[in-house]
This record gives C-alpha cells, structure tokens and sequence, in this order.
C-alpha cells in the first residue's frame, strides 16, 4: 500500500478503532501505536495520525469538551463513522478482528494498545467466561478494555494504580441489560478490580461532577481499614481523567444512581 493512495474502508476501520483508544493528546506521529499501526498498513505515521485527527472533528464527545480536530474529514472518512457508531454492536467487534489480524496474535494471545509501549501482546485469560464466549463476544469486549482503560491513562479513576493487570473496564450500564450501550467508550471506567467490584453491587458510585460516594452499607464497615484505606479516603474526590479524555455520560451514571447504588 503506497503511502499517498486513498484511505480503504478496511483500513479506516482499523484507524477507527484505534482512534477509540487513544486520546486527542496522543494522535501525533510520534506515538508509539500510531507508528505500530501506520506500518503494518504500509502508511506512514504522520498519515495516520492526521486521519485520527480528522475524525476527532467528528466526534461530539471531544466538541462537548472543547477539542477540534483536523477539518479535513473525507465523505468515506464521515460515512464510516456514521456506520460504526450506528450499529457499535456489529462494528466495534468487526473491527477489533481486523486490528487482530493486523498483528497476527497466537491463538492463546490478544493484541492490546498501550498508550505508552504501543501494541503488544498478552496471554488471554483462560477462565470459563473467556472459554464460552464466541469470538465476537471476545472482541468486543478487547475493544472495551483497551478503549476505557487508555481514556483513563490507564489508572484506576479512584485510586490512580496502574498496574493494568489489576485493572477493569468497569460498565456503568450493565452489560447484560443494556446492549446498545455495551460497547460504547462513554459507559466504562477503568477501576481497580477491588472498586470495580464494589461499583457492580451498588456499594459505591459517582456523582453529576464525578465525585465518589459510599452507600451506608459501605460506610457501615468503618471504622475497618481496609474499608478506610481503600475507599473512605477517596470519598468526594472526582475521577481522575485527562483533560482530553471522553467523559462517562451523566445519564448512564444517573440511572447507575438511581437503580443500582445502595443510599
């Protein structure tokens, strides 16, 4: 593939997806998945980097927050946008199979974008959930990971650890009970499993201004440390997130507040 020949739909599926797990502050040539990426589509980084760019002009989770991108958005570049956000479901998965196959995992392995190394791979887990699951299961949920962890600087939002072993792509809305928001960038946190856990059974959640708040049920354990320790000393304190990162929406909190949490 030369260089300065026209974008593929194929491609920018593969440049979509990893525009979804980078944040507007990384899409430079410079970036170390950008770089990844850009060779093995035979493209040059900088082309790469100004077609993520592109698509930020059209993303309204990043105008919400003040961030333009480049003006130069092509009628393919606007169409596939249009048709992965519109159907995330079939799209995400799709494309997180072609991002796969750009690297040609072992069958025990997946690929993951780390903001900082770039793309490396990692031995899959191997519990039941990931045995049962089908492939399309398996990609979208990769896809969700790399997604919210990297919008997250791949911290837990609470407690800024980032031992990524030790990290979950947390839903809001529950994966179970809300399929079209399954996959969405915007209805995940990166939590600790610890707070992950916690957040699931409505011990915790997080306000309109994104700041933790502990259920009676929680607080009725203290003095404990560990509950002291782990979650009384963040309470009030708003998620740690980058100044270009796509926030959690408010409605997706809203109805984890209302529904979910224990007052």
């Amino acid at each position: 593939m030369a260089s300065g020949s026209r974008w593929r739909r194929d491609e920018l599926l593969v440049a979509l997806n990893l525009y979804h797990k980078l944040t507007f502050g990384q899409m430079h040539a410079r970036q170390p998945a950008i770089i990844a990426v850009a060779e093995k589509l035979g493209r040059g980084a900088n082309s790469l980097a100004m077609k993520l760019c592109n698509f930020a002009s059209l993303d309204p989770a990043l105008r919400l927050r003040g961030i333009r991108g480049l003006s130069g958005a092509s009628a393919l570049d606007r169409a596939v946008w249009s048709e992965f956000h519109a159907n995330l479901g079939e799209a995400a998965p799709a494309s997180e199979e072609a991002f796969q196959r750009l690297f040609d995992p072992s069958l025990k392995e997946e690929v993951e974008v780390v903001a900082a190394d770039g793309v490396r791979k990692r031995i899959m887990p191997q519990g039941d959930t990931e045995r049962l699951a089908n492939v399309k299961v398996r990609r979208g949920q990769a896809y969700f990971r790399d997604a919210v962890l990297n919008n997250f600087g791949g911290r837990c939002g609470v407690t800024g650890l980032a031992v990524r072993e030790l990290l979950v792509a947390s839903h809001i809305l529950p994966w179970g009970k809300f399929e079209a928001e399954r996959l969405d960038v915007r209805n995940g946190l990166s939590l600790s499993r610890l707070h992950d856990a916690a957040f699931d059974a409505g011990l915790i959640t997080f306000d309109h201004e994104l700041r933790l708040q502990l259920s009676r049920r929680l607080k009725s354990f203290l003095p404990h440390r560990a509950v002291a320790e782990s979650f009384s000393a963040y309470e009030g304190q708003s998620l740690h997130l980058a100044k270009d990162a796509v926030l959690p929406e408010e409605q997706y909190l809203a109805v984890h507040r209302r529904e979910i949490f224990h007052q």
